[in-house]
């Protein structure tokens, strides 16, 4: 239940809080990344490059990203630390956070996820002391989001016992490939695979792409990508083979064998499941990249928050003290709810990560329905915190005015380099309709492409409704809902039960809705099934969407369960109350028209959302200070003026005669 904040916040506290059960691989990055690891302001490509290569070797190892690693190999089995530290380095350099991602969580997480003892044996140690760089050829150029539909073929020869990597046209060009138009000497090649004339899917290929000397291997050729708009450090290139032999024990045959004569094999007979079994194995580059996302939003409003609070214009009516910034309902409109859904995606992501050490770590068997639960909230949340993260850090520039705009203080860097991740590890709208077809079927293996959806035997026989799947606090969140008042006049909108009920409410019913219509299409258009699934494109995004919020705000509502300190749970309660509130204010259209509250109460929302704002404002700074990111690694000017600026501004307001800016 909701309650006022009381009392003096300890932000050491609510860092405790925050830090959550890997709080010692956040500490270690806190004190080994010093100055040197940061962004240089102004750099042009090849210096940024030649810098992010350099101190790639020098990143801690045993608390790092390769802690994911077995332990037989010098990593950790630690996904959940592998996931902190990327999330960590996120805040100090974004260019070096994803050439550290690309060569330890897909190139060396593909060989370790998708490869054999043997490969395990004669590659991983040298790929996590990054003797061996590498990178992960999946993305063509005509082909993104629908890897089951790649062009790139690796036939296999029994006669030669090797297969053949070979791009057919332009289309099938690998692109976008981090470490390839630099440094990598090695890939993981995912390529139609084909032996006795019979395709047998996607799989991958560990290739190498040059010499000792830093050349194109014979029948490779690598191109640069060219400028790009952010993340200078990541030599991101295009990659194409021209009937490049691959000896058969390259493969990474974990999910699919070929044997000598060229008989292929595998544990999993049907080829879509094979595809997504093998690709799940993956999901930690999309966890990893909501994490950097949600990451550089903290570093971005801790800068706004903090030059808000120093930053003064305009006089109060009749007096000549200027007044800060963030004492400004508008103001206080920008950031404090930017500032609410970055805590509540911070609960929801540790939840996530938490999930994926369970299923993925060494100790435990694999359970393929949570598989499938951790891909789907792992697509949902990637999607919504890097949309989030575009959004907020706009805000921030925004917020702090013609400052935010300069290098010197980080927002445009941050800008730029958080950009990309709305499409990076997955286009954000293809991973909500993920989200959407495991609400919406518990047969999503059956299907690959979006072309499933139109199938008219899909939808007739197997969409169907599901339970839905709660978060950690399950009996809690349970316990709330059951105890709302049937009427809503009689509970206060800052009831947690009634929040939680408006966002399961939506949930259920844009989800049985969305069936109706799929239903109703399949009924009347079986003759077209993409017509199917497309005209109703928009309901099952909004299906996703809803989704992912109610179970974000289950997550936060878990956390704040946890929380031993009374005041930090108070605190956090209201942060709550206004992250609930936000989300349903800004989606009043939907609740008016579907009567789940009258407009007398929506009104009341708004007015209950301000109150929020005016009662959280003198907490601004202690919620940025409880996200605990070095002074250093903010890198901004503004910032390290403002201990002059406050002395300045707290002498002038003593001459006034009234009290100082809050600290």
């Amino acid at each position: 239940m909701s309650s006022h904040t009381s009392g003096p916040i300890d932000p050491i506290r609510l860092r405790e809080v925050l830090d959550g059960p890997w709080a010692e691989v956040r500490d270690a990055y806190r004190d080994q990344l010093d100055a040197r690891f940061l962004p240089v302001y102004g750099e042009n490509d090849d210096q940024a490059r030649e810098r992010v290569s350099r101190l790639l070797t020098d990143l801690p190892v045993e608390l790092g990203i390769a802690s994911a690693f077995p332990s037989a190999y010098g990593g950790r089995s630690d996904v959940g630390a592998s996931i902190v530290a990327s999330e960590m380095l996120a805040q100090v350099d974004l260019s070096l956070m994803v050439k550290a991602g690309v060569q330890w969580g897909l190139f060396g997480g593909a060989v370790a996820a998708l490869g054999t003892p043997r490969h395990h044996d004669a590659y991983l140690r040298d790929i996590i002391a990054a003797k061996i760089l590498g990178c992960f050829a999946m993305t063509e150029t005509g082909h993104g989001s629908d890897v089951q539909q790649l062009r790139t073929t690796c036939t296999y020869d029994p006669q030669t016992q090797t297969f053949d990597l070979h791009t057919p046209h332009e289309a099938a060009r690998k692109d976008y490939i981090g470490n390839a138009a630099r440094d990598g000497r090695m890939a993981v090649v995912f390529a139609q695979l084909i032996t006795q004339g019979r395709r047998h899917g996607v799989h991958a290929w560990l290739v190498p792409i040059r010499d000792a000397q830093g050349n194109p291997l014979p029948g490779v050729t690598i191109g640069d990508a060219g400028p790009k708009a952010g993340l200078l450090g990541v030599d991101n290139g295009r990659l194409s083979f021209d009937h490049v032999q691959v000896p058969r024990d390259m493969l990474l045959d974990r999910y699919g064998q070929v044997a000598a004569d060229g008989t292929y094999s595998s544990p999993i007979a049907n080829d879509s499941r094979r595809f997504f079994t093998m690709l799940g194995t993956l999901v930690r580059g999309r966890v990893s990249v909501g994490g950097a996302a949600s990451a550089a939003t903290k570093s971005a409003l801790t800068i706004a928050v903090r030059y808000g609070d120093i930053r003064r214009q305009f006089t109060t009516p009749g007096a000549d003290r200027e007044v800060p910034l963030n004492d400004y309902l508008a103001h206080q409109r920008k950031l404090l709810p930017a500032l609410a859904t970055t805590y509540a995606y911070h609960f929801a992501q540790a939840e996530l990560v938490a999930a994926l050490d369970e299923v993925q770590g060494d100790d435990h068997p694999v359970d393929e329905h949570r598989q499938r639960e951790l891909e789907s909230r792992a697509a949902g949340l990637k999607a919504a915190q890097t949309w989030h993260a575009t959004r907020t850090i706009q805000t921030c520039r925004e917020a702090c005015g013609g400052a935010g705009y300069l290098a010197e203080n980080r927002l445009p860097g941050l800008k730029a380099d958080t950009d990309v991740f709305t499409t990076f590890e997955g286009d954000n709208t293809v991973l909500l309709q993920l989200v959407a077809k495991g609400l919406l079927t518990g047969y999503r293996d059956e299907f690959g492409s979006l072309d499933g959806w139109g199938r008219a035997s899909f939808v007739a026989e197997q969409v169907r409704e599901m339970m839905l799947e709660r978060t950690a606090a399950r009996s809690l969140i349970q316990r709330l809902i059951s105890a709302v008042p049937g009427r809503d006049e009689e509970v206060a909108v800052t009831d947690r039960g009634w929040q939680l009920k408006m966002f399961e409410d939506r949930e259920k019913h844009l989800l049985e809705t969305a069936i109706r219509r799929l239903r109703g299409g399949a009924a009347t258009k079986k003759d077209r099934p993409f017509d199917i699934f497309n005209d109703v494109q928009d309901h099952v995004l909004a299906v996703a969407a809803a989704h992912i919020d109610r179970v974000t705000l289950e997550a936060f509502v878990a956390g704040i369960e946890r929380t031993a300190d009374p005041t930090v749970r108070a605190l956090l309660s209201r942060v709550c109350d206004l992250y609930a509130l936000t989300v349903i204010e800004a989606d009043k259209a939907w609740f008016l028209e579907h009567a789940r509250f009258t407009p007398a109460r929506s009104k009341a929302i708004t007015a209950v959302v301000n109150d929020l704002l005016k009662e959280l404002r003198p907490q601004m700074r202690t919620l940025v200070d409880g996200f605990a990111i070095p002074e250093a690694w903010l890198h901004c000017a503004i910032l390290r003026e403002e201990p002059g600026r406050q002395e300045t501004m707290a002498a002038h307001d003593a001459a006034d005669d009234r009290p100082p800016v809050p600290a």
